[in-house]
């Protein structure tokens, strides 16, 4: 497949019938579709969705001077466009349509892929709504002919809790459920909290960390200034100070305890067979004096859902890492993996974003969870295992 795909007759036969397999079984559950604009705001990207996806979305400004980009993903635009026609709860909703993503380093990968994907919307039990959506993914892929997947889960929630029972103070908590997905910015905020790293840049952050926020702000802006038009990595001149007022907050504060900052290195290690990950999980819970119990049945539960579904569970993995790289989900996720001919490739993922609806609007707190499924990548993992079986 190319950056530019085009679409021969066979092709887009091949991918309308995938398209009626998938939408058949998300109407089969009463799932109404939906077909949001290509063209969205940009703000509601940029502001929710994380920097993975920020620096991965196609903008453009029309000519009334509004910023625009092309929808890099479905969830937002479905959930935006329900609020504002004050649809009804709990909804149901689904799609299939294009998406687009700017792929850098990677000029080999599509530009533009198709997406398919449903949202379940204001169900107040969460078990029952994991369990839908859970059942509708597997049942989804199998039925567009693939039946050979592994699974990948994880719970942010589970993180969180583990932070909230440990002495942390609050102003770091936020900050290490944040940032716990990524992989090595973590490790260097967990250092900096715990004192491991004491530079000559964090002794003058501890320093300005000691002013108030009014008098910290100007100095930061004349290091700005200083700067003068040097590069920004994407970000705002605003958002660049913010971070660095956070930053000297935390070197001016009271250090981490070793100990505390150990255990949550050590939770984040915790990753393989599920139901091995979740003793571990258990098991450090037990040694630091914490209960981790609400979340470890939950997952438990989700174990037991797959089984029922036939998934054997030694296709089932756990990473307490794994946040997926969007940062409006909230708590679990999950993703489906295949091979198809060029190796390994995800093909479906999702989890709950209950914080999401307020984001865009909703007036209340709507609970809320979804997923979105590749229809090309699996097209060709189902296509590679053909070939394999013959």
């Amino acid at each position: 497949m190319t950056a530019f795909p085009t679409y021969s007759e066979k092709r887009i036969a091949t991918l309308e019938a995938a398209e009626a397999a998938l939408l058949g079984v998300f109407a089969a559950r009463n799932y109404a579709r939906q077909e949001p604009s290509v063209l969205q705001p940009a703000e509601i990207f940029l502001d929710r969705s994380g920097e993975e996806i920020r620096r991965r979305t196609f903008t453009l400004t029309d000519p009334a001077g509004n910023e625009l980009c092309l929808r890099p993903d479905l969830t937002i635009p479905i959930c935006k466009t329900w609020l504002d026609a004050k649809g009804k709860f709990p909804a149901r909703l689904c799609y299939h349509g294009l998406a687009f993503r700017f792929q850098p380093g990677e000029p080999e990968r599509p530009t533009q892929f198709y997406q398919a994907g449903a949202e379940l919307l204001g169900v107040t039990d969460r078990m029952t709504a994991e369990t839908e959506i859970l059942s509708l993914a597997i049942e989804a892929v199998r039925a567009a002919g693939l039946t050979d997947f592994t699974v990948k889960l994880g719970d942010l929630s589970l993180f969180s809790s583990f932070v909230d029972a440990l002495d942390i103070p609050p102003q770091w908590r936020m900050r290490l459920k944040r940032h716990f997905w990524r992989s090595g910015y973590f490790e260097a905020l967990l250092d900096r909290l715990s004192g491991k790293t004491t530079t000559s840049t964090q002794k003058l952050l501890a320093h300005l960390g000691t002013l108030s926020e009014s008098e910290a702000r100007p100095a930061f802006e004349g290091l700005m200034d200083m700067i003068g038009k040097a590069p920004l990595g994407g970000r705002s001149r605003e958002e660049i100070v913010d971070r660095l007022i956070e930053q000297a907050a935390d070197a001016a504060a009271l250090k981490l305890d070793p100990w505390i900052a150990n255990a949550l290195a050590k939770l984040l290690s915790i990753s393989g067979p599920a139901t091995q990950a979740i003793d571990k999980m258990r098991a450090l819970a037990k040694s630091a004096g914490v209960s981790l119990e609400t979340p470890l049945k939950a997952m438990t539960a989700r174990l037991a859902t797959l089984k029922s579904l036939g998934v054997d569970p030694r296709q089932v993995s756990f990473a307490a890492r794994f946040g997926r790289n969007m940062e409006y989900y909230t708590g679990f996720v999950f993703e489906l993996w295949a091979r198809d001919a060029e190796g390994a490739v995800q093909i479906a993922g999702g989890g709950r974003y209950d914080s999401l609806m307020e984001q865009l609007g909703a007036k209340k707190p709507v609970p809320a969870i979804g997923v979105a499924i590749r229809t090309e990548r699996v097209l060709a993992a189902a296509a590679a295992q053909g070939k394999a079986k013959r």
